[in-house]
Parts: C-alpha cells; sequence; structure tokens
C-alpha cells in the first residue's frame, strides 16, 4: 500500500502527476514532506494555497485529485522497481551534489546506472538534430577524446550531435557518458537509439525528470536544458541553427556563469549559423580538444564543491536581498525597507528567484543559500 512505499515513492508519484511542472513540485516539496504531499496535493477539496500554484480554472487541482483513487505510488514505484530506476529527492544521500547546488535543481530525479558518473571533470557537447556528416564525425572524435582523458561527456542522446558525441564515449573504455533524457528513462526517444540509450545505462548515468513510461512531450525538452547547463563545466556547441535547441542549453549555460564554446563552420551553412553567432557574440572557438582542456584547466570553478553557479547580483538585486537579512518578508515588506516602488521591487524580486537566489512560498519570500541543499 502507499502508505508502506514511503517518502521516495510519493515524491516519485507527485512528479507523475498530470501538468505537474518543475516549479509546483519544488514549491510542493519545500512545504511539506511527500506524504504529507501526496494526502494534500490529491485531496478532494486542495487548499487554498494550493491553489496558488494553479492558473485560475485550468483543472490542475482537479486532474491531481483525480490520481488519489488509481494508487499511482504503488504503480510508479512499481514501474522503478521493473526498470532499474532509482528516485533521488532534493536533499537526500545520493542526489549529484553537483546538481543539487543549482537554483534549479530537480526535486525529484530518476536515474539509471553509476551516479559516481559525474564525480569528474564535465563537458557538455550540444547541437543539431540535423547535423551534417563532418559534423556528426567531431562530435563523436571529441566524445572518444574527452573520455580518453577521464572527462565526462555530458549530452542529451538526440538525433544528430548529441547521439554522435556518446557514440564517441563509448567507442573507448575511458570515463563514462552522462545522458539528460526529456522522457522516462525507459522510453528511448528518438526510438533507433534504443541500444545507444541502453548501452549508456550499462556503462555510465542516465538522468530524467520524468518516471518510467513517461512519453517525450515537446515541452520538457526546453526543461531538460537547464539540468544539462548546470551539470556542464563548459559546453561546447557543434552546428546549430540560429534558433535551434541548442541555443537554449547555451542560455541556461550563460545564466551559470559556464563557459561556452562553438566550432566555427562555413558560412551560409544553416548548420553552422548558430556557433558562427555564438562565436561572433564572443564565445571561444574551439577547433581541436585541445582548446576544451585548456578551457577545464582556466575555468576550475565548477571542478569541485562548494561552488555557487548563480549570477552574481546587480546592485538593485543586492539591496533587496540586504534587506532581508537572513529573514523572511512580503513583498510590501520588501518595498518598505528598500523604497523601491512596487513595479521595480516585483521585478527584482522575481528575477532574484529565478536565479536561485530567494524561493517563494503562499506569498512569502526567504534567501536561498544553496549549500543547505547539500547534505
Amino acid at each position: 500500500m502507499t502508505a508502506d512505499l514511503g517518502p521516495v515513492a510519493c515524491a516519485a508519484a507527485l512528479a507523475t502527476l498530470p501538468r505537474m511542472t518543475p516549479r509546483r513540485l519544488s514549491m510542493i516539496l519545500r512545504r511539506w514532506e511527500p506524504e504529507e504531499a501526496w494526502q494534500m496535493v490529491t485531496s478532494p477539496s486542495p487548499i487554498p494555497w494550493l491553489a496558488q500554484l494553479c492558473e485560475r480554472g485550468d483543472g490542475v487541482p482537479q486532474d491531481w485529485s483525480a490520481a488519489r483513487t488509481r494508487d499511482l505510488p504503488d504503480r510508479v514505484w512499481s514501474d522503478c522497481m521493473a526498470t532499474g530506476t532509482r528516485v533521488l529527492l532534493l536533499g537526500e544521500p545520493g542526489y549529484p551534489e553537483i546538481l543539487a547546488i543549482d537554483g534549479q535543481a530537480p526535486a525529484v530525479l530518476f536515474c539509471r546506472g553509476d551516479l559516481t558518473a559525474v564525480d569528474r571533470r564535465r563537458v557538455g557537447i550540444i547541437g543539431t538534430r540535423n547535423a551534417s556528416q563532418a559534423g556528426r564525425g567531431l562530435a563523436r572524435r571529441f566524445g572518444r577524446e574527452l573520455a580518453d582523458e577521464g572527462v565526462a561527456v555530458v549530452s542529451g542522446l538526440a538525433r544528430g550531435i548529441d547521439g554522435s558525441a556518446h557514440r564517441g564515449v563509448l567507442d573507448t573504455a575511458g570515463a563514462p557518458p552522462v545522458a539528460v533524457v526529456a522522457s522516462g528513462p525507459d522510453v528511448p526517444f528518438p526510438r533507433e537509439h534504443a541500444e545507444l540509450w541502453q548501452r549508456v545505462v550499462d556503462h555510465g548515468l542516465l538522468l530524467s525528470e520524468h518516471s518510467p513510461g513517461a512519453p517525450p512531450l515537446a515541452e520538457w525538452f526546453p526543461l531538460r536544458n537547464r539540468i544539462l547547463a548546470a551539470l556542464s563545466e563548459v559546453m561546447v556547441v557543434i552546428e546549430s541553427r540560429v534558433r535551434g535547441g541548442s541555443m537554449l542549453t547555451v542560455r541556461e549555460s550563460m545564466t551559470r556563469n559556464s563557459t561556452v564554446m562553438a566550432v566555427p563552420g562555413a558560412l551560409g551553412n544553416p548548420a553552422a549559423a548558430g556557433t558562427n553567432r555564438l562565436l561572433a557574440d564572443g564565445a571561444t572557438a574551439v577547433l581541436d580538444t585541445s582548446d576544451i582542456f585548456v578551457a577545464l584547466g582556466l575555468d576550475t570553478r565548477r571542478a569541485a564543491l562548494p561552488f555557487d553557479p548563480r549570477p552574481m547580483p546587480t546592485a538593485e538585486e543586492r539591496l533587496v536581498l540586504e534587506a532581508f537579512a537572513g529573514e523572511t518578508l512580503s513583498l510590501e515588506e520588501v518595498i518598505s525597507r528598500t523604497r523601491l516602488d512596487l513595479l521595480r521591487a516585483a521585478v527584482t524580486v522575481g528575477r532574484l528567484e529565478s536565479a536561485g537566489w530567494l524561493r517563494s512560498s503562499g506569498g512569502w519570500f526567504e534567501p536561498v543559500d544553496v549549500r543547505e541543499l547539500v547534505r
């Protein structure tokens, strides 16, 4: 029965609820322990605070309440056991420390494989799904050469550059691959990567925010990118269109002050338009893996803990943070202490929350020390 499964099964079930978002899940599990949260969230009469997490009239509380009768924790737990999936809770033993200190770390993580794969230097390799043969070959070579030197390659197991990079890692007996996916850890996407997924599980680590059996939904891929960025000390882009999904990962890397590198391509080649734009905007060019090793040697901030990945606050943001002085405040109290007008105070508090400096609960805000997440 659900009551016997404990907090891990209840947290896994919460993550599986329809239209549950990372933000909603984090706020719920910060407020309640998993078993209590499951009872509260699936109650026939949702409490007012819970309704505030959802848009008025969107039907989410009703959908969650309906899940109460389906023994969801039992079924999710059984699926995890059947697929060899481990469930990790933020702040609990076993959760990857380098991810736990990120301001947008998943509250619940599903993983298959060896968690120690992230306990080494890490480089992300990303790029377009519609990669050229040359781009795929370069990604495979970079993956192999980085792994040979003990560097874990982080990627998304997508078609094109991602899959090629991990194939390169698996060509050698070096560092293990680390994959972050946007479906259940047992649901390969694309389907033709089923064998590659299994090899990653057998030789490295596969991570997901989604429980076994979860299909790959379009809205989950942009959310997955923040985890790729959080895990990668250096992000290498090989072939990307200007508006490709890789640019979303680059943006997440930049908000974490990570080093972004790009492979230059021929002018007029749409698959290289994004990487060339990155170079024009100041990204570091990478022509060979030696360039990546140089970047790793120069940027050691993320190599070991403690490390704070949050962007440094602006002068106005510092003013707001100083107003908290370790206390929990409402927006009205922030305005009173800083003498900012309502709009500026609200915008600044919103930026600080997005960057991981503040967290909110029921209209109250409190400062966050990311190191408190690593126990």
